[in-house]
Protein backbone atom coordinates (compact mmCIF):
# COMPACT_ATOMS: atom_id res chain seq x y z
CA UNK A 1 0.00 0.00 0.00
CA UNK A 2 1.41 3.50 -0.69
CA UNK A 3 1.61 6.53 1.13
CA UNK A 4 2.71 9.93 1.75
CA UNK A 5 4.41 10.76 4.45
CA UNK A 6 5.89 14.77 4.88
CA UNK A 7 7.42 16.40 7.98
CA UNK A 8 8.30 20.10 8.20
CA UNK A 9 9.50 22.02 11.11
CA UNK A 10 8.42 25.76 10.98
CA UNK A 11 9.96 28.49 13.24
CA UNK A 12 6.38 29.10 14.59
CA UNK A 13 3.86 27.85 17.59
CA UNK A 14 1.60 25.17 17.26
CA UNK A 15 -1.32 27.89 17.49
CA UNK A 16 -0.33 29.41 14.71
CA UNK A 17 0.26 26.40 12.48
CA UNK A 18 -3.06 24.81 13.45
CA UNK A 19 -5.13 27.85 12.79
CA UNK A 20 -3.33 27.88 8.68
CA UNK A 21 -4.04 24.35 8.79
CA UNK A 22 -8.03 24.21 9.83
CA UNK A 23 -9.01 27.58 9.19
CA UNK A 24 -11.21 27.59 6.22
CA UNK A 25 -10.69 31.56 5.02
CA UNK A 26 -6.76 30.50 5.84
CA UNK A 27 -6.49 27.09 3.85
CA UNK A 28 -6.72 28.26 -0.01
CA UNK A 29 -3.94 30.33 0.93
CA UNK A 30 -1.36 27.34 1.01
CA UNK A 31 -3.02 24.96 -1.01
CA UNK A 32 -2.75 27.46 -3.76
CA UNK A 33 0.57 25.88 -4.61
CA UNK A 34 -0.91 23.17 -5.39
CA UNK A 35 -4.84 23.22 -7.25
CA UNK A 36 -5.86 26.03 -4.50
CA UNK A 37 -8.76 23.65 -2.65
CA UNK A 38 -11.13 25.19 -0.55
CA UNK A 39 -12.72 23.52 2.39
CA UNK A 40 -16.15 23.71 1.99
CA UNK A 41 -18.05 23.26 5.24
CA UNK A 42 -15.07 22.29 6.96
CA UNK A 43 -14.95 22.60 10.88
CA UNK A 44 -12.24 20.65 13.00
CA UNK A 45 -15.33 18.77 14.67
CA UNK A 46 -15.20 14.63 14.79
CA UNK A 47 -18.21 13.77 11.95
CA UNK A 48 -18.10 16.83 10.26
CA UNK A 49 -18.59 16.08 6.65
CA UNK A 50 -17.11 18.64 4.27
CA UNK A 51 -15.43 18.64 0.93
CA UNK A 52 -11.72 20.25 -1.25
CA UNK A 53 -13.22 22.01 -4.19
CA UNK A 54 -10.75 22.83 -6.51
CA UNK A 55 -10.45 23.58 -10.52
CA UNK A 56 -11.82 20.19 -12.22
CA UNK A 57 -8.92 19.06 -14.85
CA UNK A 58 -9.25 16.13 -16.98
CA UNK A 59 -9.60 13.32 -15.49
CA UNK A 60 -10.76 14.43 -11.60
CA UNK A 61 -14.02 16.74 -11.01
CA UNK A 62 -12.06 18.98 -8.35
CA UNK A 63 -13.98 18.24 -5.61
CA UNK A 64 -12.88 15.80 -2.87
CA UNK A 65 -15.18 14.25 -0.28
CA UNK A 66 -14.34 14.02 3.54
CA UNK A 67 -15.08 12.87 7.12
CA UNK A 68 -13.07 14.24 10.20
CA UNK A 69 -12.48 11.44 12.11
CA UNK A 70 -10.84 12.83 15.15
CA UNK A 71 -9.36 16.27 16.57
CA UNK A 72 -6.81 17.26 19.13
CA UNK A 73 -6.40 20.81 19.28
CA UNK A 74 -3.28 22.02 18.15
CA UNK A 75 -2.08 18.30 17.83
CA UNK A 76 -3.98 16.11 15.58
CA UNK A 77 -6.59 15.95 13.06
CA UNK A 78 -7.58 12.75 11.27
CA UNK A 79 -10.16 12.91 7.74
CA UNK A 80 -11.01 10.50 4.82
CA UNK A 81 -10.56 11.17 1.66
CA UNK A 82 -12.46 10.22 -1.35
CA UNK A 83 -11.26 11.31 -4.50
CA UNK A 84 -13.60 9.98 -7.38
CA UNK A 85 -17.17 8.36 -6.72
CA UNK A 86 -17.19 4.89 -5.79
CA UNK A 87 -13.66 5.43 -4.74
CA UNK A 88 -12.27 3.72 -1.08
CA UNK A 89 -11.86 6.29 1.19
CA UNK A 90 -7.92 7.02 2.38
CA UNK A 91 -7.17 8.66 5.40
CA UNK A 92 -4.82 12.15 5.87
CA UNK A 93 -3.47 12.76 9.20
CA UNK A 94 -1.76 16.18 10.23
CA UNK A 95 0.09 15.97 13.40
CA UNK A 96 1.74 19.06 15.31
CA UNK A 97 4.53 18.84 18.21
CA UNK A 98 6.09 21.67 19.79
CA UNK A 99 9.80 22.09 19.52
CA UNK A 100 12.07 24.49 20.80
CA UNK A 101 12.25 26.17 17.37
CA UNK A 102 8.17 26.26 16.92
CA UNK A 103 6.55 23.51 15.50
CA UNK A 104 6.81 19.63 13.49
CA UNK A 105 3.92 19.39 11.33
CA UNK A 106 3.67 15.40 9.94
CA UNK A 107 1.31 15.23 6.79
CA UNK A 108 0.61 11.29 6.74
CA UNK A 109 -1.71 10.11 4.00
CA UNK A 110 -2.60 6.54 3.73
CA UNK A 111 -5.14 3.98 2.20
CA UNK A 112 -4.26 3.97 -1.35
CA UNK A 113 -4.04 0.44 -3.35
CA UNK A 114 -3.10 -1.12 -6.32
CA UNK A 115 -1.55 0.66 -9.17
CA UNK A 116 -3.71 3.38 -9.65
CA UNK A 117 -3.20 4.12 -5.89
CA UNK A 118 0.78 4.14 -6.42
CA UNK A 119 0.19 6.48 -8.85
CA UNK A 120 -2.11 8.94 -7.16
CA UNK A 121 0.46 8.68 -3.98
CA UNK A 122 3.58 9.68 -6.38
CA UNK A 123 1.15 12.56 -7.64
CA UNK A 124 -0.40 13.77 -4.63
CA UNK A 125 2.74 13.66 -2.81
CA UNK A 126 4.82 15.68 -4.93
CA UNK A 127 1.92 18.38 -4.94
CA UNK A 128 1.36 18.41 -1.07
CA UNK A 129 4.93 18.48 -0.40
CA UNK A 130 5.03 22.05 -2.39
CA UNK A 131 1.95 23.41 -0.44
CA UNK A 132 3.75 22.26 2.94
CA UNK A 133 7.18 23.53 1.73
CA UNK A 134 6.43 26.72 -0.09
CA UNK A 135 2.55 27.80 0.30
CA UNK A 136 2.49 27.32 4.04
CA UNK A 137 5.75 28.88 5.51
CA UNK A 138 4.71 31.66 3.10
CA UNK A 139 1.00 31.93 4.84
CA UNK A 140 2.57 31.21 8.21
CA UNK A 141 5.39 34.67 7.64
CA UNK A 142 1.86 36.37 7.18
CA UNK A 143 0.42 35.77 10.03
CA UNK A 144 0.77 37.46 13.45
CA UNK A 145 1.19 34.64 16.44
CA UNK A 146 -2.97 34.73 17.59
CA UNK A 147 -3.21 33.66 14.23
CA UNK A 148 -4.66 36.42 12.10
CA UNK A 149 -3.54 37.27 9.19
CA UNK A 150 -1.65 40.70 9.14
CA UNK A 151 -2.86 43.50 7.69
CA UNK A 152 -1.76 43.82 3.70
CA UNK A 153 0.56 46.87 4.16
CA UNK A 154 2.57 44.69 6.72
CA UNK A 155 2.90 41.56 4.61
Amino acid sequence: MAEIDIVCDYPHSPLKVWRALTDPDLIPHWTSTGQGARAVGFEPVAGNRFQFVAKPVPGWRGVVDCEVLEVREQELLRYTWVGADGEQPSYVRYRLEPTPEGTRFTYHHTGFTGIGGYVMARMLGSVRRKMLTVGMPALLAEMDETGARLPEDRR
